[in-house]
């Protein structure tokens, strides 16, 4: 449902990848490893449909997603390094924000629901500049455990700044999301478990191109 054929992507004078083609179908994830400045971030980016290949195209349920963007937009969340929330608003407000923006459930109880599931029910009427870095980083990812979640979720990081608790409980919410269909493309540091049966596809910094994907 997801797919990039022969990526190439260079920043300044240095090429990241090039030739980088990959397809993620229902049910699956692919985890982009690499070295840092191997472009992981700037794949996630291109696939988010946030960044311009030097060639190549993304298509999405076989559209390229710079025509299909308002379908593509509303299947997609994408979570970034930058946690993308407003500090001026409440963590409540900030739910229903998002949600408002991609066309979903934005009411006050599917917020709540929202914030529940990653376990900030108690700060809903905190202004998210009095959260901790850890809260914040939880409530960029309620766009992923919304009522109606969408279908792709593009995580780049989503452990940072986690405690233990936090990392399960997303964890599990990747589990359940791919068991009921859904896509996961997400890259990550730290040495947690991926989904089961996720993809690995490695990008080898100052090679010009990515190595194949293979089974984690």
């Amino acid at each position: 449902m997801l797919e990039a054929t022969e990526l190439e992507c260079t920043r300044g004078e240095r090429r990241l990848f090039r030739d980088l083609s990959l397809r993620v179908d229902a049910g699956q994830c692919l985890y982009v490893a690499g070295a840092n400045g191997a472009g992981k971030t700037s794949l996630l980016r291109i696939l988010a449909g946030l960044l311009l290949p030097q060639s190549g195209a993304v298509r999405w349920r076989g559209r390229d997603i710079a025509r299909a963007r308002e379908e593509f937009g509303s299947d997609l969340a994408f979570v970034g390094h930058l946690n993308g929330i407003k500090d001026e608003l409440t963590a409540l407000e900030n739910v229903r924000f998002a949600a408002a923006l991609r066309g979903a459930d934005a009411s006050e109880a599917a917020a709540m629901g929202a914030l529940a599931r990653m376990h900030l029910a108690d700060y809903c009427d905190v202004f998210a500049r009095h959260l901790s870095q850890g809260q914040k980083r939880r409530l960029a990812l309620t766009r992923v455990c919304v009522a109606d979640p969408p279908v792709l979720w593009i995580l780049d990081e989503p452990y940072n700044a986690l405690d233990a608790a936090a990392v399960e409980s997303l964890q599990a919410l990747l589990d359940a999301h791919l068991a009921a269909g859904g896509m996961v493309v997400l890259t990550a540091h730290q040495q947690v478990a991926m989904p089961s049966g996720a993809h690995r596809l490695e990008l080898n910094p100052g090679h010009g191109q990515a190595a194949g994907r293979g089974e984690s």
